[in-house]
């Protein structure tokens, strides 16, 4: 029997929707790659981000990967003084749930300007002032802005937000604890008495010494604490773009702010930045981020979770301060998640 051609079109319809509803959520949107109608598609999404400072104007990196007009993440990096590039991570699974996403060097990282103004790159309140530059001029807003800050990039985005939420949709804070005297606590009681004491009594001396610029000094924190609490993994296994953007340290930025290493941030700019009692006050949907192995105290961080009204706790039991590479698959899975619950409004 042959049917009649109107049933024909609904049938195959119905067909067709079907298959669309069987997709993955985060499958990727058909013109995530549509670059038609930006005005970065020439240079392959990077911008030079012009900066106004009291030094004058200063030019920061940036490059967009993707579309999606409702989620757009810029990713606060590490260090202070690191790069983006060991966010590269971030290209293995950000384009497969079409999420739009910013790499970013700060002012005094690599591909950005490098001022030799300590004013400038050793100051947390003006490093809050470029981070909202930025957002200007990438046109992100209350609609479609995720803040993503790792380590260091964790204390700028709750910086940010406790002046600039109500730009934000979303704020991600990963590996990093809400206070620095925590943070020193955590490493001086826990994780420095679990190190081989040899060790430990030699990079002191180092310290002490300034000597912290000698090949020992790095030989004995990597053997020692970096690859147990840093990035669980063989140093000569240590994935590329991370030794690449760690090679790229501004130590002009990393030093004065946090100290020598990252044993603790003794006897720097950062030793008594203290948020903890404020979290409260930051009401957008929140992810924190801990691992077990992290130089960052886990519980404490699950706790700062629990302050956010707004607050989920992401737990990676195999990973450390590095968690998106060596405990990657929990760490993805759970950070798209979150996302995907706020801009779809499922997020509780």
């Amino acid at each position: 029997m042959k049917l009649p051609t109107h049933l024909l079109r609904l049938l195959c319809a119905a067909f067709l929707f079907g298959i669309a509803a069987l997709a993955p959520a985060g499958a990727q949107s058909s013109n995530y790659y549509d670059n038609s109608k930006r005005t970065d598609a020439w240079s392959g999404g990077v911008r030079m981000i012009p900066i106004e400072t009291s030094k004058g104007t200063f030019h920061v990196w940036t490059k967009r990967v993707g579309n999606n007009p409702t989620i757009k993440v810029l990713l606060l990096h590490g260090g202070p003084g690191a790069t983006h590039e060991y966010f590269e991570a971030f290209d293995s699974f950000f384009p497969g749930a079409s999420i739009e996403y910013y790499f970013y060097d700060q002012l005094g990282s690599a591909y950005s300007d490098q001022p030799d103004a300590p004013e400038l790159i050793n100051n947390l309140p003006r490093f809050v002032e470029e981070v909202e530059q930025v957002r200007k001029a990438l046109g992100l807003d209350h609609s479609n802005f995720y803040l993503y800050g790792q380590s260091w990039g964790g204390i700028l985005a709750m910086e940010y937000a406790l002046k600039y939420q109500q730009n934000l949709k979303g704020l991600v804070i990963s590996n990093m604890m809400s206070s620095i005297p925590a943070y020193n606590h955590y490493a001086d009681t826990v994780l420095m008495p679990a190190m081989d004491q040899n060790a430990l009594g030699e990079i002191l001396a180092l310290e002490k010494a300034n000597k912290y610029t000698e090949p020992r000094y790095e030989e004995l924190l990597m053997s020692s604490y970096y690859v147990q609490h840093i990035l669980r993994r063989p140093a000569e296994q240590w994935p590329e773009p991370v030794t690449r953007s760690f090679a790229r340290l501004n130590p002009k930025v990393y030093v004065p702010m946090q100290g020598p290493s990252e044993l603790g941030a003794h006897n720097a700019i950062l030793q008594d930045w203290d948020r903890t009692a404020d979290l409260h006050q930051i009401t957008v949907p929140t992810l924190v981020i801990g691992a077990r192995y992290d130089t960052m105290d886990p519980e404490y961080m699950k706790m700062m979770a629990g302050k956010f009204p707004h607050g989920r706790y992401l737990y990676c039991p195999e990973g450390s301060h590095l968690a998106l590479y060596d405990d990657q698959q929990t760490y993805f899975d759970g950070l798209i998640r979150f996302i995907k619950d706020v801009d779809g409004r499922k997020f509780k």
